[in-house]
Order: structure tokens, then C-alpha cells, then sequence
């Protein structure tokens, strides 16, 4: 079975930092062409725009905010423009705040929810029906038509009130994964998750940078001893992508070196 994603369209949300950079670098590096979006459109000009100027460039980027529903229409659009179609969503937009559980304008759920749960849903829902109107004109009416990936995160699982709105949400996320999953397989769009911790994550690299002492807390307690770079949750989301996972939809992959087999609570979980 393949692993290869040559050929196949992907858009790719949180795509101007962090894991979601990563991912689109990776696909691109795969052979696939990318539309990178973000809100940040300074960064997505840094970080792509040579390479989307270039002559059959396989990387466009688009700048916008995707809680707005206009805008992930736009999106959809854009991509189509640039490429006859999408083949893969890769929800890699996702926020972390910290929050007080006993203040309810700092608790930071309803931001959140919007942000990392509902984004990614519109966004799923959106271009999972053009993904299906897209497999009505093919001859074909076997195997896979589209792929659907969310970024979580193993705090979906863990207790930790300062983190309480990211918790909410992560989980959220991983239910989302579910019940789209089961909507859509009757469509053959598989729907699949990452659930990563101890990653160098855009949110993480900004905590190390402020206290670089987290560093050595995380590792002691990641039983694989390290921070894994985001390339390797890149490589993950590939196989979710690819013919090599066909059969699997609905799943939540955890890459996190074991934290969730032995962290406590109090530690760190980004």
C-alpha cells in the first residue's frame, strides 16, 4: 500500500508557523500541491511567497480569518482556482490560551471553541461538500474520495485547570473527528486526527522562550526523552492522508513519545 500523496491537492489551515508550516512543507516536499492558509498574511508572504511565484508553483497561499464563513468559501475557491480541486483538508489552525476556571471572562472556552472546534467544522463541512460533488463527475465509484485531518492534542485527556478552555476544545475536536468520520464514510470521505504532545509547536516554542526550564519538565517526563520536532507530526498526517490508512477513519493517532502512558497532571502538555 502507498504512502505517497504526489499529485493530490491539500489545503492546510495554521500553515504560517508551527506544526501547520511544517505540514505544508512536507507535502509539498511529497509531491503534492498545497494551498496554505492563515491569518497571519506577513508570515504566509515570508514563508511561501518565493515559492508560490515560481513557474507550475505546487504552493499558493491565502490570508484570511476562517471564523468567518465568507472567508472559508473563499478559501475553497482559491484552492480550486490554483488547482481544479481538493483532494485533502489538513485542520492544523488551533489557538492556545491560558485560563482561570473560576473567572468566566478569563476562562477563555468560548474563544476557543470558536477558534479550534468550529473553524475546523465549517471548514470540514464546507469542503467535504465539494469533495463530494467533485466524486460525482469521476467514472468511478470505488475507493477514497477526500481525506479530512484535525490537529488535537493529548490535553483533550489531561486535567489541567489552567489549561481548562484548550482541554475543552481539544476534546471537542477528537468528538468531531468521530462523528464526522461516521456522517461522511457513506460519502467515502475518511476523517482522522493527531492528538500530539511534546512537540515543538508554535504555542510550545513561545513558552520555552519565556521559561526554557519547561524544556528539561517535559522531556523527564516524555518517555522517549525529547521534544520531537513538528516534522514528525508532518509525517503522521501523511500516512492519515494517504492509500496506506484507507481503511481507517475515525481514529484519534496519539504522537506524544508516551507522556499520556506516564504524565501526571501537572505537566506542561503542549
Amino acid at each position: 500500500m502507498s504512502f505517497s500523496i504526489a499529485g493530490k491537492t491539500a489545503i492546510v489551515t495554521g500553515a504560517a508557523n508551527g506544526v501547520g508550516l511544517a505540514i505544508s512543507r512536507h507535502f509539498a516536499e511529497q509531491g503534492a500541491n498545497v494551498m496554505c492558509a492563515d491569518i497571519d498574511e506577513a508570515s504566509l508572504v515570508a514563508q511561501y511567497g518565493e515559492a508560490a511565484e515560481a513557474e507550475e508553483a505546487k504552493i499558493a497561499y491565502f490570508a484570511g480569518d476562517l471564523r468567518q464563513k465568507l472567508t472559508i468559501a473563499n478559501l475553497l475557491s482559491a484552492t480550486i482556482d490554483a488547482f481544479d480541486g481538493v483532494d485533502i483538508l489538513v485542520n492544523a489552525s488551533r489557538q492556545v490560551l491560558m485560563s482561570d476556571p473560576l473567572k468566566p471572562r478569563e476562562d477563555n472556552v468560548a474563544q476557543l471553541l470558536d477558534q479550534n472546534l468550529m473553524t475546523s467544522l465549517r471548514l470540514t463541512q464546507h469542503v467535504a461538500k465539494w469533495m463530494i460533488k467533485q466524486s460525482e463527475k469521476s467514472e468511478s465509484d470505488e475507493g477514497v474520495v477526500g481525506s479530512i485531518v484535525n490537529l488535537s492534542s493529548i490535553a483533550a485527556r489531561r486535567c489541567q485547570p489552567d489549561l481548562l478552555a484548550f482541554s475543552i476544545s481539544s476534546a471537542a475536536v477528537d468528538q468531531m473527528t468521530r462523528a464526522m468520520a461516521v456522517a461522511l464514510a457513506p460519502n467515502r470521505i475518511r476523517v482522522n486526527a493527531v492528538a500530539f504532545g511534546s512537540v515543538m509547536s508554535a504555542s510550545l516554542k513561545d513558552m520555552l522562550a519565556e521559561n526554557p526550564d519547561y524544556r528539561e519538565e517535559i522531556t523527564a517526563k516524555t518517555p522517549l526523552g525529547r521534544v520531537a520536532p513538528a516534522t514528525e507530526v508532518a509525517e503522521t498526517v501523511q500516512y492519515l492522508v494517504s492509500e496506506g490508512s484507507g481503511f481507517m477513519t475515525g481514529q484519534i493517532l496519539t504522537v506524544d513519545g508516551g507522556r499520556t502512558l506516564v504524565d501526571p497532571v501537572h505537566a506542561p502538555t503542549h
